[in-house]
C-alpha cells in the first residue's frame, strides 16, 4: 500500500490525522510501502511544515506498537534491511521503517504542473517500488490528490517504451477519495485535475476506483456517532492522544484502505464486490467524459450506501478494539471463518480469498461454518446473506440464515448467473468483532 495524504493542522485537515491513526492501528494488515504528503482541497501548494502532523502520529505509534504487538505475540522487529523486503500479513513494522517510507510527494495540484519540474521523492519512490521483483499489485490510497502517481506515470512514459509503460501501469491500483487534485472551490473543473488525464489516457491498464459514496457516509456517520470516538478512540494510547476532533467530517479518507482490508468480505481486485470501502462498477465518471470504477450514479450509490450503513458499527468496533490494545496491551481478536460446502467436501482453508464453486440450476447447496472458531474461545453468532447488485435480480432464498449451517436453493432459471454468498461471523467478546467469508456460486 502507498498512501497519498494532505495531512495538516487539526483546524484545516483533521480527518487525515484521524485516518493516519486508524491506518497505523492496522499496520499489521498491510505492507505500508510509502506515505507521501501531497496536495489536497485545502492546500495547493502543500506546506512542507504540515508533514510534522504525520510524524506526530508515527511518534505515537512508536510507543503504542509495543502494546499492539501483544495482539499477535510479536516480540520484536526485524532489521530495517529485512523490513524493506516483503512483510507477511500480521507483521507490525517498526516506526523507524514507517518514518523512512514517509516522504514528500508532489506539492502542487493539477495536470498543468505535470512535467520535468514536478518530480518528488514520492514519485521517484513509486517508480522504484514498481520496478521491484514482486508480483503483488501496489494499492495507492489517495486521501488528497493523486498528482504524485500521475507524475511517476508521466516520467515513465517519457523514458520507457510503450510496453514498459503498460507493465508499469498494471502494477498499480488507485483508489481516490473523490477528486482532490485541485482547490475545493474549483472542484467541478475536472479538466484541471491530473486524475482526468489518468482516466482518459490509461483506463485500459490502470485500475482506477473513484469513490463518491463510502467517504461521504464515513464522514457523516462519524459525526453522528462522535460521542463514541470521544469515549473509545480519543485519549486511548499515545495515538488516541493525537486523534483530533472533527471539522468537516470524521475519517473521510479511511474507506481507501478499508477497501483492501483483509477480513474475508471482498477481493479488492474486483471492485464490484462490496466491502468496507463500498462497491463500484465500471462506467462513466462524474466528469461525463472518462471512465473509472465508481459509484456516483443510481441505483448503485444507494446500494453502496445501504451496505456502508450496515458495516459501519462493525468497522467502528474493530477500530475501537485495536485502540484498546494500543492503550492496554490486551483485548479481543477476530474470529476465524471456516466454511464447508456440502457434507462430502473438506472445509475451505482459513483465508481471506473468496471460495468459488459451480452449481446446477435448481440444485440445493448446504454450507457449514460450524468449524469456525474464536482464538479467545468466545461464542460465535452466524449470519448468511447474498450481496445485492444494481441489476435488481432475484436472489436465492437461504434457509437457517442465522445458524452455522445454511441451505441455499438455486433457482431453476438461474443458469449463467453468479451469486455472491457471504458468511458473516461475530464473536460475543468485547466489541463483538466480525470476520467474513465470501462464496461465489457460478450457476451452470
Amino acid at each position: 500500500m502507498v498512501v497519498l495524504t494532505d495531512i495538516g493542522p487539526a483546524d484545516v485537515e483533521p480527518d487525515d490525522n484521524e485516518s493516519a491513526v486508524r491506518l497505523l492501528s492496522y499496520a499489521d494488515r498491510f505492507e505500508i510501502e510509502a506515505i507521501c504528503t501531497t496536495i489536497g482541497w485545502n492546500c495547493d501548494p502543500y506546506p512542507p511544515e504540515w508533514a510534522e502532523y504525520l510524524y506526530r502520529v508515527i511518534d505515537a505509534y512508536s510507543i503504542d506498537v509495543e502494546n499492539l504487538m501483544k495482539r499477535s505475540g510479536q516480540s520484536g522487529f526485524r532489521s530495517l534491511e529485512a523490513e524493506r523486503g516483503s512483510q507477511e500479513l500480521g507483521y507490525w513494522p517498526s516506526a523507524e521503517y514507517i518514518r523512512e517510507r514517509s516522504v514528500p510527494g508532489s506539492p502542487r495540484a493539477g495536470i498543468g504542473v505535470i512535467g520535468d519540474d514536478n518530480d518528488s521523492p514520492g514519485s521517484e519512490l513509486l517508480i522504484r517500488l514498481a520496478d521491484e521483483d514482486d508480483p503483488r499489485p501496489i494499492w495507492v490510497c489517495s486521501w488528497g490528490g493523486a498528482n504524485t502517481l500521475a507524475q511517476a506515470i508521466w516520467r515513465v512514459r517519457q523514458e520507457r517504451s510503450p510496453e514498459e509503460l503498460k507493465a508499469f501501469l498494471r502494477k498499480f491500483r488507485l483508489y481516490t477519495i473523490t477528486d482532490q487534485d485541485m482547490h475545493f472551490s474549483m472542484r467541478m473543473d475536472r479538466s484541471y485535475s491530473s486524475h482526468q488525464w489518468l482516466r482518459r489516457e490509461f483506463s485500459e491498464d490502470l485500475m482506477l476506483v473513484w469513490d463518491e459514496s463510502a467517504w461521504l457516509n464515513q464522514n457523516s456517520l462519524g459525526v453522528r456517532n462522535w460521542d463514541k470516538y470521544a469515549e473509545l478512540i480519543q485519549g486511548l494510547g499515545e495515538m488516541g492522544k493525537v486523534y483530533p476532533h472533527y471539522l468537516w467530517g470524521v475519517e473521510g479518507d479511511t474507506p481507501s484502505f478499508l477497501n483492501v482490508m483483509p477480513n474475508g468480505l471482498n477481493d479488492p481486485e474486483h471492485p464490484e464486490q462490496v466491502g468496507w470501502g463500498g462497491c463500484h462498477q465500471f462506467g462513466i465518471s462524474p466528469d461525463g467524459e472518462t471512465y473509472a470504477w465508481t459509484n456516483w450514479q443510481q441505483p448503485l450509490k444507494d446500494l453502496s450506501s445501504k451496505y456502508e450503513h450496515k458495516f459501519y458499527p462493525d468497522e467502528f468496533n474493530d477500530f475501537a478494539a485495536r485502540m484498546q490494545w494500543a492503550s492496554e496491551g490486551r483485548g479481543n481478536v477476530n474470529p476465524e471463518v471456516l466454511v464447508t460446502v456440502n457434507p462430502s467436501s473438506r472445509p475451505a482453508p482459513s483465508s481471506y480469498k473468496p471460495v468459488e464453486l459451480s452449481a446446477k440450476a435448481g440444485s440445493t447447496l448446504s454450507f457449514d461454518a460450524s468449524r469456525s472458531f474464536d482464538p479467545d474461545g468466545d461464542a460465535l453468532r452466524f449470519e448468511w446473506w447474498f450481496q445485492e447488485f444494481p441489476d435488481g435480480s432475484v436472489l436465492p432464498e437461504i434457509s437457517c440464515a442465522d445458524s452455522a449451517q445454511a441451505i441455499v436453493v438455486i433457482p431453476d432459471d438461474a443458469a449463467g448467473r453468479r451469486f455472491h454468498l457471504v458468511c458473516e461471523v461475530h464473536d460475543d467478546g468485547p466489541f463483538s468483532l466480525v470476520s467474513y467469508r465470501r462464496i461465489i456460486i457460478t450457476v451452470i
